[in-house]
Parts: structure tokens; C-alpha cells; sequence
């Protein structure tokens, strides 16, 4: 593929994720858009969760599998390497909207509060957790992150060096900020719904086997021991429940 052609098919799917994020807040907090996750007609119980475990397993599978050393050596002897990080996006955003259309809502709900200063501050803290997440991707590099650099390296004949290993801001205070803002967003609502719940606690349930059996294998194998003595200062998801020692 031409270098131009992927510099645009990059552009797109940098858009298309782009929008599927911002879609995302609208989506888990029920506010904005067409099709949120209380919202649309009800199926029984037991077919509603079994099709929306399926879909979130589809995109755990999907986000696990296309992001491991092994796959990525094989999928880059397919497809220019330029368009390796790009592609895991595209195809994750794409993951991502197939939730959103396919969703089934279980209205029944688990908690509510109509009580001003706790709605302000459940809504506080679901914001709080998406702004978390977009600045976590600038703290290291969201260009990088998101595929952009390698596309527009690859259209300037420039080689991308390998990502460096980075601790800024909120990553002196945990290992993964962006995991940590999602669950911040996905559990702060002042009206928890079974279906918002059963989301939610598949989605911790993902972040939590992904980042320490997956995740953090690959990190280690990767880094080294700059990683290891990174995890022992460094709490994973939970912030201040690890005594940083000066080195």
C-alpha cells in the first residue's frame, strides 16, 4: 500500500476512534446519544446477558489477542508496520460499536439517589474518570498511543523509534492511569442499573486480568528490571497503597 494510502486510511481510523470514544461517555452515562446502555426495548433477562457478555468478550478477545509481542511479529509480516497500531485501533473501535448497537438493556436498577450533592458528585467522578483517561494518553504519548506517529513517520521516510519507557505525572502515582480512569468512569453513576452493573463489572473484571496477567508480563519481558522495581514503588490501580522508596 502506498505510504499516502496509509497515512489517510490511518486519519480514518484515528476518527473513528475518536468518535467511538466520545460516544463511550455518552453511551455509560446515559446522556446525549441515540442509543445509551439503559436505553432501547428490553429482552428477557437471561438472553440479555448472555448477548452482552458475548459482545464484551468479543472485544476483550480482540483487545488482548491483536495487543501481545507474539500476534504483532506475525500481523506485521501481513500488513506494513506503520499501520500495525493503527489497525489494533481501528479494529478495537470497531469492537467498541458493535456494544453499542447490539447492546440489551437491563433497566432493573441496583441503587439511585435522587440527593443533590450525591448525584454532583457521582457525575463529578464520571467525568473525572474520562478526564483521567484522555490525559493519561498525553502523559506518555498519545500520537504513539493511538498509531498517528507511525503512520506519519512512515509518510515521511522516518523511522519510528521504540516507545520509551515513561513515568509522568499520574504514573508516578499508578502503573496504569488509563485502566484506572475507566473504572473511576464505568462505576460512578448516581443510577446503577443490571445492565450498567453487568457492564461494569466485566469490564473490571477485563482491566484487571489483562493488566496483571497480560499486560504486565509483557512490560516486564520488555523493560526489564527498570519495570520490576517501576511495579514494586508504583501501586497498579490503586492509588498511595505503596510506600515509594528513594533510590
Amino acid at each position: 500500500m502506498k505510504k499516502s494510502m496509509i497515512f489517510i486510511y490511518g486519519i480514518l481510523a484515528y476518527v473513528i476512534f475518536l468518535t467511538t470514544f466520545l460516544y463511550a461517555i455518552g453511551f455509560v452515562g446515559n446522556m446525549v446519544v441515540p442509543k445509551a446502555i439503559d436505553s432501547g426495548t428490553e429482552l428477557a433477562l437471561l438472553p440479555s446477558i448472555v448477548i452482552n457478555v458475548i459482545l464484551l468478550s468479543v472485544f476483550a478477545l480482540q483487545h488482548s489477542i491483536m495487543a501481545r509481542p507474539a500476534f504483532k511479529k506475525w500481523f506485521t509480516k501481513i500488513i506494513s508496520p506503520a499501520m500495525e497500531r493503527i489497525t489494533y485501533i481501528l479494529l478495537s473501535s470497531l469492537a467498541v460499536l458493535l456494544i453499542y448497537w447490539q447492546w440489551q438493556p437491563i433497566t432493573t436498577i441496583v441503587w439511585e439517589t435522587h440527593n443533590k450533592i450525591s448525584v454532583t458528585l457521582m457525575t463529578g467522578l464520571f467525568f473525572l474518570g474520562w478526564t483521567i483517561v484522555l490525559l493519561s494518553t498525553f502523559m506518555i504519548n498519545h500520537f504513539e498511543l493511538f498509531g498517528l506517529a507511525q503512520i506519519f513517520n512512515n509518510l515521511k521516510n522516518r523511522q519510528t523509534p521504540n516507545p520509551k519507557f515513561q513515568t509522568n505525572f499520574l504514573y508516578k502515582i499508578v502503573r496504569h492511569p488509563i485502566m484506572l480512569g475507566f473504572l473511576i468512569a464505568f462505576w460512578a453513576t448516581p443510577r446503577m442499573t443490571v445492565g450498567h452493573l453487568l457492564f461494569t463489572i466485566v469490564t473490571t473484571l477485563y482491566i484487571l486480568i489483562a493488566v496483571k496477567y497480560l499486560e504486565e508480563k509483557d512490560l516486564k519481558k520488555a523493560i526489564g528490571e527498570k519495570y520490576k522495581t517501576y511495579q514494586k514503588e508504583v501501586p497498579m490501580l490503586i492509588p498511595f497503597t505503596k510506600r515509594k522508596k528513594k533510590i
